[in-house]
């Protein structure tokens, strides 16, 4: 079954940077997009980035030019590197995937939606 990890949140000063990392772990799936969604408190959960299998990549705009996501295919991992972090960007990191994993013995593949944990990211001012 497919998995997510994150890691790599903290506390960082405005102005900092910090690289955040996704692990996908599991057996025969294949990720169809990645996203990064951010949710701080009180708030409601924002799509922050997202990768597209072929390498395409979307950013909202409160982060445009400062978030860069990247995937690494032959490690399964994704990354989210946060340059210029500001104190609006303090929130918990999530990673989630679109994904397509076996389904019944012998059948066709589904679909399926992964979450992981979440990482917090601090940033003081």
């Amino acid at each position: 079954q497919l998995r997510l990890v994150e890691s790599g949140g903290g506390v960082v000063q405005a102005g900092g940077s910090l690289r955040l990392s996704c692990a996908a772990t599991g057996s025969a799936f294949s990720i169809r997009a990645l996203n990064w969604t951010r949710q701080a408190p009180g708030k409601q959960r924002e799509l922050v980035a997202a990768i597209i299998d072929g390498g395409s990549t979307n950013y909202a705009d409160s982060v445009k030019g400062r978030f860069t996501i990247s995937r690494d295919y032959a490690k399964n991992m994704d990354y989210l590197q946060m340059n210029s972090l500001k104190p609006e960007d303090t929130a918990v990191y999530y990673c989630n995937a679109d994904a397509l994993v076996p389904g019944t013995p012998g059948g066709p593949y589904r679909s399926l939606e992964v979450w992981g944990q979440g990482t917090l990211v601090t940033v003081s001012s």
